[in-house]
């Protein structure tokens, strides 16, 4: 019986810790993430989520948004 306690509690300890990491500021795209993005939506376009899941760590939406602000300044 200890042990469910412990596992459940181990549970909650990285759910706490998942949810904690989404609010936190993420590192800034390296050249090679910026690289791949352009490249992915050449091929794809708009399909942040297909784009996200070649790239580990990062959201769909932090990736539209990335793309969003960068090419909003060159219109």
């Amino acid at each position: 019986m200890a042990n469910l306690g412990s596992s459940s509690t181990s549970i909650d300890a990285s759910t706490s810790t998942k949810e904690s990491s989404n609010h936190e500021a993420r590192a800034p795209f390296s050249d090679e993430e910026k690289t791949l993005i352009a490249r992915m939506y050449n091929l794809v376009g708009e399909r942040w989520s297909l784009i996200a899941g070649r790239i580990p760590g990062r959201s769909a939406g932090e990736i539209e948004k990335y793309w969003t602000s960068k090419n909003s300044s060159n219109n």
